[in-house]
C-alpha cells in the first residue's frame, strides 16, 4: 500500500512507476496525463509481450486509435453502483470542501436515478445526456418503474414536479458534471460497439493484461470516466479475490499517478484499508501533502496517509507543517558539545549532550532529485536513492521501445493535424 509524495520533475515516474510496471508480474493499471516520453512510452512493449493491451484515450493524449469500449455503466445496475458512478463525475469537478452543498448532492442524485434508468435497460450513456436536456422526459422515471426501482423512480418524479427553478438549478449541475460527455468522441469510448472488443474488468483481474487510462487535468477533462474505470478495475479485482480464497496471484499493481488531478476517487482512502490484503497493489502519486487534502480533504488524505504501509517522500516538499512533521518522525540524536573555559586557575573543558533533529524541515526541503525518505511500517525512516529505469540493464530494450512508442505518438498526431488542414478545419 504505497503512497509517494513528490514535487513536479522529481523523479516519480521513472525511478517509481515505470520500475513498478517493468517488474509487475500480475495485470497492471496505469493513469496518466501524459504519454509521450512517459510511463506509457516506456513500458508498453514490454507490457506487450506478457498480456494484451487495453488504451484508454478519449482525449487523445496518445492519439490512440479507438481499439476498444468499456460499458461505464456495467456496474450501474442497482442503486449503490449508479450513486457511485455518479460520484465520480461529481468528484470530478468540484473539490471534497464543496462536493456536499445542496446543488452537488441533489444532481448526484439525479444522475445517480438516470444512471440506473439506462443501465436497468441497458441504454447506452448518451441516452442520459438526452434525458438532462429535456427534465420533462418522463422516459427515465417510466424505466425506473418498470425496472422495479419505485422509490428512485418517485424521487426523480418529485424533482422534476418541483419548483422550476430549483428544478432547472439541479438539472443544469448535472449537465455540468456529465459535461465530457457531450463530446461523441469521449462518450464513443463507453458506449457499446459490437465491432470493438469489449474491456471487462473481472477478465482483466485474473489476466496479465496493462490497462492505461490517459486523461487531460482541469475543466472539460474526461477524468470521471478514468476515475470511474479504475475504481471499477480494483473493485472488480477485490471481487475476484474474495472469490478465489481471498487474494489475487500474481497480485494487480495499480498506479494511479497525478490521482488528485485525473483519478480523483472519493472513498480512496477507505479502500486503502483492505485493498493490500486482497491483493491489489495501489501506488498513489501526489505531488505535494496539500494536493490530497484538497481531493480528500483534511481527515480523508490523513486516512490515505496513514493506511499506506509504505510512504516514499521526495524532493520539493514546500509544505513547512508537512516538512516538520517528517522531521519529527525521522527523530532525533543525541550531539556531543565541548566546551572550554579559561580562569586565573587555568584552562577547564567539559563535555556535554544536547539533544537535535536528525534531519531538520529544511533539509527535507533541499532534498535532491533523485533522494527519497522512505517510512515503511516496523522500520525507522530511511534515505534511499532511487534507481530510475534508465539505469537499469534494461535500459538497451526499454529505450529503443520507448524512443518507438513517442515516435508513433508524435507521427499519429501530425496525421491527424494534417487530416484537419485536408478538411479545411485548422485556424
Amino acid at each position: 500500500m504505497i503512497v509517494a509524495i513528490m514535487a513536479p520533475r522529481s523523479g516519480k515516474t521513472s525511478g517509481l512507476a515505470i520500475p513498478a510496471i517493468l517488474s509487475a508480474p500480475g495485470p497492471v493499471l496505469l493513469t496518466s496525463n501524459k504519454a509521450a516520453n512517459d510511463a506509457f512510452t516506456a513500458t508498453v512493449d514490454a507490457r506487450a509481450e506478457v498480456g494484451t493491451i487495453w488504451t484508454l484515450d478519449p482525449q487523445q493524449i496518445a492519439h490512440h486509435p479507438r481499439e476498444m469500449w468499456w460499458d461505464i455503466l456495467a456496474d450501474a445496475r442497482d442503486l449503490a453502483g449508479a450513486k457511485r458512478l455518479a460520484g465520480h463525475f461529481v468528484t470530478a469537478s468540484v473539490d471534497e470542501s464543496s462536493g456536499s452543498d445542496f446543488w452537488s448532492t441533489a444532481a448526484s442524485n439525479t444522475l445517480g436515478a438516470l444512471f440506473l434508468a439506462a443501465a436497468s435497460h441497458r441504454r447506452p450513456i448518451t441516452d442520459v445526456l438526452a434525458w438532462l436536456a429535456m427534465p420533462a422526459d418522463r422516459t427515465p422515471v417510466d424505466l425506473l418503474t418498470d425496472a422495479g426501482h419505485h422509490a428512485v423512480a418517485a424521487q426523480l418524479q418529485g424533482t422534476v414536479s418541483g419548483a422550476t427553478e430549483t428544478r432547472d438549478g439541479i438539472y443544469e449541475t448535472a449537465r455540468q458534471y456529465a459535461s465530457c460527455l457531450l463530446d461523441a468522441d469521449v462518450a464513443a469510448w463507453v458506449t457499446p460497439n459490437d465491432d470493438l472488443p469489449e474491456f471487462q474488468p473481472f477478465a482483466f483481474a485474473t489476466s496479465r493484461d496493462t490497462l492505461y487510462l490517459l486523461s487531460k487535468d482541469g475543466g472539460g477533462s474526461a477524468s470521471a470516466i478514468i476515475a470511474a474505470a479504475a475504481d471499477a478495475v480494483m473493485r472488480a479485482a477485490v471481487i475476484v479475490a474474495e472469490r478465489s480464497g481471498g487474494r489475487l496471484d500474481p497480485p494487480a499493481l495499480c498506479v494511479l499517478d497525478e490521482a488528485a488531478n485525473v483519478c480523483r476517487i472519493s472513498d480512496l482512502p477507505d479502500l486503502y484499508s483492505h485493498l493490500g490484503s486482497r491483493g491489489v497493489i495501489p501506488m498513489t502519486i501526489l505531488q505535494s501533502y496539500r494536493q490530497g487534502q484538497r481531493c480528500w480533504g483534511e481527515a480523508g488524505m490523513d486516512a490515505l496517509y496513514s493506511a499506506a504501509t509504505i510512504k516514499i517522500i521526495g524532493s520539493g516538499i514546500d509544505d513547512a507543517d508537512f516538512a516538520d512533521r517528517l522531521s519529527r518522525q525521522v527523530g532525533d540524536h543525541d550531539v556531543q558539545t565541548t566546551s572550554v573555559s579559561t580562569s586565573e586557575g587555568g584552562k577547564s573543558t567539559s563535555v556535554s549532550m544536547r539533544t537535535e533533529r536528525i534531519l531538520p524541515p529544511d533539509a527535507i526541503r533541499a532534498l535532491p532529485k533523485g533522494k527519497v525518505l522512505l517510512l515503511a511500517t516496523g522500520i525507522r525512516v530511511a534515505m534511499l536513492n532511487l534507481k530510475p529505469w534508465y539505469k537499469e540493464p534494461s535500459v538497451k530494450v526499454v529505450g529503443p521501445a520507448s524512443a518507438r512508442a513517442t515516435k508513433a505518438i508524435t507521427e499519429r498526431a501530425l496525421a491527424k493535424s494534417i487530416g484537419q488542414d485536408d478538411l479545411g478545419l485548422s485556424a
